[in-house]
């Protein structure tokens, strides 16, 4: 009996390494995996810092080399787009009408960029998500050589502050325009956002409160190309010392870039035994249906620890929850008739729920941010500020009388590293903050 294969939907640092772990754990039948970008799987979080200033290239943030993925074995699909599944049969539908009958579907398709009503037909308007959406935006910047264009950054959360300190060290006219007053209050409150806010207008950002109402174009010219941009109006109004526009609503700009946020690439997925509010919806192993499995920022899954279901867009969970997903999957297959594909000296596998312990990072100008657990949501942030002039902040993020995070800045690797044990399992506050202390203490 012939295997069905696995397919890996996403191209993505989830979706390789998904199809590592796959082989790794002794899957021996077909292995397809399908990326809807015609690029080799390639690391993300450079993209709106080390290669939008142009210190990196492209081929640095590659994850392998076809060389590299040739030992895989596998049946590549860039460029291609999946956009069907049926659950019942874990069949496929690819873009150009090809059924693909699967063993089993590892769903790793990430997130794609917001955007507004008519952006895309306005030249200048970018987003900032994949590899060519990151060059295009670093050929402008860089047009010519010349500093001094009038950047006009949308949103005001992670990938917009990267953007603006990027611009801005190359010497552009940075506004950075947000809903919420404070840079990043969503991710880190507002004690830390006020800290990015000072480094920010430190280092010549404008800051500015308020929502987008339109764009301002030049006439378009007669070629039929799209009208350039040259200003964003922003609605009037805000609470007093904001910083919002108030009645002053247009920003000229030569450049806007849209960093509103995210939407879990979901679409495809029509078929209603799948739940994909705010993502695929999956277990606690990882599973949104039987022999169907998610990963990375796409998942929004049961954490056995925290105890409720949880998405997030962190590049260190992608890879972590790929591996997971494809040994429940192994684990899953083993138990049914598509084990053929399974090596027979292939230990077997067993389910185990995925509970990681959230990290993520973010570069600024020469503040590097780290944070563990859950900084997002928290009902009650303490921030100590150890050095304002530094930039130095430690910060302790709680839900439900439980300390469920920890956000440093400035603070020596070793530090940072002994802050994860306090909040890999929450602990009550007082007893957390207890332990932050002892092991920051000297910082």
């Amino acid at each position: 009996m012939t295997a069905r294969p696995i397919a890996v939907v996403g191209a993505s640092a989830a979706g390789l390494a998904a199809a590592e772990a796959l082989r790794r754990g002794g899957w021996r039948g077909p292995l397809t995996l399908i990326g809807d970008e015609p690029h080799l799987p390639y690391d993300r979080p450079p993209l709106s810092k080390q290669l939008l200033h142009g210190a990196w290239e492209p081929d640095r943030l590659l994850l392998r080399t076809e060389e590299q993925l040739a030992p895989l074995g596998l049946d590549l699909r860039l460029g291609t787009r999946a956009t069907g599944l049926d659950v019942a049969t874990r069949t496929l539908t690819l873009d150009g009408g090809e059924r693909l009958g699967c063993a089993g579907v590892i769903i790793a398709t990430g997130v794609g960029a917001r955007t507004l009503p008519g952006a895309d037909r306005i030249a200048g308007v970018h987003t900032l998500r994949t590899l060519d959406e990151a060059l295009a935006l670093r050929g402008r910047l860089a047009h010519g050589g010349t500093p001094g264009l009038r950047l006009v950054i949308v949103g005001n959360g992670v990938l917009g502050c990267e953007a603006a300190a990027v611009a801005r060290e190359l010497g552009h006219d940075v506004t950075l325009v947000g809903i919420e007053p404070t840079p990043m209050a969503a991710a880190v409150g507002t004690e830390v956002g006020e800290l990015l806010a000072e480094e920010h207008r430190a280092r010549g950002v404008r800051l500015l409160t308020g929502a987008v109402d339109g764009f301002e174009t030049a006439p378009a010219d007669p070629d039929g190309s799209d009208p350039q941009i040259t200003a964003v109006r922003l609605a009037s109004g805000g609470p007093p010392g904001s910083g919002a526009a108030g009645g002053s609503s247009r920003l000229p700009a030569d450049l806007v870039l849209l960093a509103i946020g995210s939407r879990p690439a979901v679409e495809w997925l029509a078929d209603p035994a799948l739940d994909t509010t705010d993502g695929l919806r999956c277990d606690e192993y990882c599973a949104a249906a039987p022999g169907i499995y998610a990963a990375g920022d796409v998942a929004r899954w049961d954490h056995p620890v925290h105890g409720r279901p949880l998405r997030f867009e962190h590049r260190m969970n992608a890879t972590e929850q790929g591996m997971a997903a494809a040994r429940n999957l192994l684990a899953e297959l083993t138990t049914t008739a598509d084990a053929t594909g399974v090596a027979e000296d292939a230990p077997a596998p067993e389910r185990r729920p995925f509970a990681p312990v959230p990290y993520f990072w973010s570069d600024q100008y020469d503040l590097k941010l780290q944070a563990y657990g859950l900084t997002a949501g928290a009902d009650r942030v303490e921030a100590t500020v150890l050095d304002r002039a530094e930039r130095r902040v430690l910060a302790l993020y709680g839900r439900d009388g439980h300390a469920v995070g920890v956000l440093a800045a400035g603070l020596p690797p070793r530090r940072i590293r002994a802050l994860r044990a306090v909040i890999a399992t929450p602990l009550p506050w007082e007893e957390a903050r207890e332990r932050i202390g002892a092991a920051t203490a000297g910082d």
